[in-house]
């Protein structure tokens, strides 16, 4: 394993570089770099446009004005020569480039390549299972981390079960519940890649199907996790309707990968609504958007509402907020625990992406490499980050 990475190295110019730091959560995590980077952090900017990178880096330099001199780099998702370029330059990079099942793939590979640690922002399970079966197996070779879904999807569910799992009995069979609600509204990125996956289900089918024929499998460990059911929820006073998300099978892998999670594991995800009727029109709509998301004229109509690079304003951020509350049972105990923040899909999106990637690039961290889940590939490290910098996760009660 190339352990070259894990250190400093005088050989890369940067320790972290953000790429696709001008659209909408990438400058939100430039932001927060700005505002948190330790100062020994050598950290740049790249996109494709200078002139877009330059007014970025104004913007910065009023934050700080020492990020008047922050370097950046030129490198587009449809110049490999450029990704592999930037990826050889850093020890970590992190993307916001998506829909990533049409930007991403090249940067992965850049980045399997050189052993450079990577994390995105995906949502998307088809690009997650392409670039396992492409790529795990060759950065395991270089020793790159290849971390996906290191914003609210999919930390919340994953260091939330994770939390929840390490305050239950160890060695028996566990039962987690999430149950999660928010109040935040999409960006046109958000709504972009949403649209992408929901009309890719064929290609999204294969690629699980061509995934399961790679990954190893553990008779001795019995792992499941499902989107849920429809039901009324007494332990949170709530409907919950079946959430099938990427965050089941984040929360899947880190259960199989970590032996803490016992020899017999179930998740199940949902939404959690407090009104029946709004549970109702909330499922009528997101199954009218599947379906609208079928026809491509259907779809490029929906995009063009919200284009990519558009967001809430600062003041819709402010008011927005997710929570997402676990029931965990097993070995004769119960503890309920909850992971709350402000506003999920932007100020605390770019606060994970930044604290994951500024996770791999200082923190001490188990020897693993390959795609990994954040659970498995920072654990305890990035929880007690994402406490300090405001993200709470909180045992509510226990019995």
């Amino acid at each position: 394993m190339n352990e070259r990475v894990r250190h400093h190295d005088p050989e890369r110019a940067y320790d972290v570089v953000l790429f696709g730091a001008t659209g909408f959560v990438g400058a939100l995590t430039a932001e927060y770099l700005a505002a948190n980077a330790p100062a020994d952090c050598r950290w740049a900017l790249a996109g494709r446009d200078l002139g877009k990178l330059e007014r970025l880096r104004e913007r910065l330099a009023a934050l700080d004005p020492a990020c008047a001199a922050l370097p950046l780099v030129r490198a587009d998702s449809g110049d490999p020569d450029s990704l592999r370029e930037l990826a050889s330059s850093t020890r970590v990079l992190a993307s916001t480039v998506g829909p990533y099942v049409w930007y991403g793939a090249e940067l992965v590979a850049a980045c399997t390549e050189a052993g450079t640690d990577y994390v995105d922002l995906t949502g998307e399970p088809e690009f997650v299972d392409r670039m396992y079966v492409e790529h795990d197996a060759r950065a395991r070779e270089t020793g790159a981390r290849l971390v996906h879904a290191c914003g609210f999807d999919s930390i919340p569910a994953d260091l939330g079960a994770y939390f929840t799992v390490g305050r239950l009995p160890a060695g028996v069979p566990l039962r987690v519940d999430g149950f999660m609600r928010s109040n935040a509204m999409l960006s046109g990125g958000t709504l972009a890649s949403a649209l992408t996956a929901m009309s890719r289900g064929p290609q999204t089918l294969a690629a699980a199907r061509e995934r399961r024929l790679h990954e190893p499998r553990r008779p001795e460990r019995r792992v499941r996790a499902t989107g849920g059911h429809p039901h009324y929820s007494r332990e949170t006073g709530t409907w919950a309707l079946p959430l099938p998300t990427l965050d089941v099978a984040i929360v899947a892998r880190s259960a199989a990968a970590l032996e803490r999670y016992g020899p017999d594991f179930r998740y199940r995800h949902h939404a959690s609504v407090k009104h029946l009727p709004i549970a109702v029109g909330g499922s009528v709509a997101v199954g009218a958007t599947a379906a609208l998301a079928q026809v491509p004229a259907a779809r490029r109509w929906l995009m063009s509402r919200w284009e990519p690079g558009r967001g809430p304003d600062a003041e819709r951020r402010a008011r927005s907020w997710f929570t997402v509350r676990f029931v965990g049972t097993g070995g004769g105990r119960r503890v309920f625990t909850e992971v709350s923040g402000g506003d999920p899909g932007y100020g605390e999106t770019a606060k994970m992406l930044a604290e994951s990637a500024l996770c791999l690039a200082h923190d001490a961290l188990p020897d693993t490499a390959g795609q990994l889940t954040t659970a498995v590939a920072m654990g305890d490290a990035l929880l007690d980050r994402l406490q300090k910098a405001g993200i709470r996760f909180r045992v509510a009660a226990e019995d």
